[in-house]
């Protein structure tokens, strides 16, 4: 899917836009209704079609429902006891309501600005790569390694992905277009500057590729943003917005046969290095039993047994511990396979908040279906295009670093977004050793997680201490890379 003067703001909303809108104008002379100071910025200079997502206060809750079903907005959620309704829309209509009957203030979305995070300061990844080095003696920052990315596919022109000669990052850039049937022969290599999320209307894989392996970036107004591993190359293999088991198994199964090689025999391991880490963030709604004999399981464990990290978002399902909402795959107990809890930082960087309440807990009396680490994946900021379906529910679109990155990055929440951190990371753990074993990999990450208060409590897990809802605690890089051999910087 998670610091404010008032400035001049054109309010004047014309009879024409009113009567289009369906809205209820206030009384004659009365003036429109006040607006944030964030708000106020936004709407003096957006154009009319630019989404908003706004927070629409009336004298009572009726009031403020009625104004936005007016108004033409579509509603996220309310707040009864306030009279407040969470409206999204386009600059136009949220104009237009302020000045419907009943309504007494609009506000933006601030907790976006609060919590434009990607996480690297609550995981620590961002101080392993100022403090420490990998094997090769550079900076950790995932050199070395491709990390892969299964999901709606990659927007590789995004400022986010250009490496430091001008070109992509995006080293192999792939389309499942498997239907019905077999899978062999399905993925197909296009060239790395297609992008595949607008084809197939996602934009949910450019999000986590950039929490990921996004690049450092300081954007308007002095915000940070950038991946786990801006150094690591990047494979996409976009399955579409439509996510189907056997796309995702086909792309699994692309990733055993080509791992050791994924550009080609004929490309240097420098210019191309090899895949060391699968994200997959999706899965089935409401979790659900592990299933040793699926061909998802048969196929991260052929994968673990040559070396290849397999990390699974847990799920948005949240629960109590009563039942095991968990992803079926990220279950597996196999070592190298890594399911990932959402993690709330709120905003802060901080390393003791909360287990996010729509991450999916695991049943407490069945262990192996606890999440194995906890990520940063509430309100973060990370690459988007505003015109893509899924990127357009993010809470607020940010400008990029250039003049013409406009909207390029947004707010998203979900387990979608706290694997891709551990991604990045398993990147950065394999620069500290490169012939560490994906079993080396989840041990140092479990080993060393930060024990975090919030939630459930920790109980004996084997050789760990873990807990149904956040597993083994928050990923801590710099003791995790450091155990593996990181040296000093």
């Amino acid at each position: 899917m998670r610091s404010r003067s008032l400035r001049p703001l054109w309010i004047a909303a014309s009879a024409a836009v009113l009567a289009l809108s369906g809205v209820t104008p206030v009384q004659a002379g009365e003036p429109p209704a006040p607006v944030s100071d964030t708000l106020a910025a936004l709407l003096s200079s957006a154009s009319g079609t630019v989404p908003v997502t706004a927070l629409v206060h009336g004298t009572d809750l009726a009031s403020a429902e009625s104004a936005v079903r007016s108004a033409g907005l579509t509603r996220i959620t309310s707040f009864s006891r306030i009279g407040v309704v969470a409206a999204s829309g386009t600059a136009d209509q949220v104009r237009a309501v302020r000045s419907a009957q009943g309504v007494t203030y609009v506000e933006n979305n601030d907790p976006v600005r609060v919590y434009a995070s990607t996480g690297t300061t609550a995981t620590r990844a961002l101080e392993a790569r100022e403090t420490l080095t990998g094997a090769d003696g550079r900076s950790l920052d995932g050199s070395g390694v491709s990390v892969a990315v299964i999901d709606t596919g990659v927007d590789p022109t995004h400022p986010a992905f250009r490496g430091p000669d001008g070109t992509s990052r995006v080293v192999a850039n792939l389309k499942s277009l498997c239907l019905q049937g077999t899978a062999t022969g399905c993925i197909t290599r296009l060239p790395n500057t297609v992008d595949t999320d607008t084809l197939s209307l996602g934009g949910h894989g450019t999000h986590v590729t950039g929490i990921a392996a996004g690049n450092d970036l300081t954007l308007p107004g002095g915000t940070r943003v950038g991946g786990s591993a801006p150094g690591s190359k990047i494979v996409s293999i976009s399955t579409g917005a439509a996510l189907v088991v056997l796309g995702t198994d086909a792309a699994l199964n692309w990733v055993l046969e080509n791992h050791r090689a994924p550009c080609g025999a004929g490309v240097s391991p420098q210019a191309c290095p090899p895949i060391k880490v699968i994200n997959n963030s999706y899965g089935p709604s409401g979790g659900g039993e592990y299933d040793p004999q699926s061909a998802t399981v048969k196929l991260q464990r052929a994968l673990a047994a040559e070396g290849v990290v397999t990390v699974w978002a847990n799920g948005n399902d949240g629960g109590d511990g009563s039942e095991n909402l968990s992803n079926p795959a990220g279950q597996d107990p196999t070592p190298g396979i890594v399911s990932v809890a959402s993690y709330n930082d709120q905003g802060t960087g901080t390393r003791d908040g909360t287990v996010s309440d729509y991450s999916s807990r695991g049943a407490a009396d069945v262990r192996q279906s606890w999440p194995d680490i906890s990520a940063p994946g509430e309100n973060i900021l990370s690459t988007c295009r505003p015109y893509l379906v899924i990127c357009s529910t993010g809470l607020q679109p940010v400008n990029g670093p250039g003049p013409l990155d406009l909207g390029t990055y947004n707010v998203i929440s979900g387990t979608s977004m706290a694997a891709p951190q551990i991604t990045g990371i398993v990147a950065q753990l394999f620069q500290a050793k490169p012939d560490a074993t994906p079993g080396e990999i989840e041990h140092a990450l479990k080993s060393t997680a930060y024990k975090y208060r919030d939630g459930a409590p920790y109980q004996q897990d084997g050789p760990y201490t873990s807990s149904f809802d956040k597993g083994t605690g928050l990923v801590d890089v710099v003791p995790a890379a450091t155990a593996l051999g990181a040296g000093p910087a």
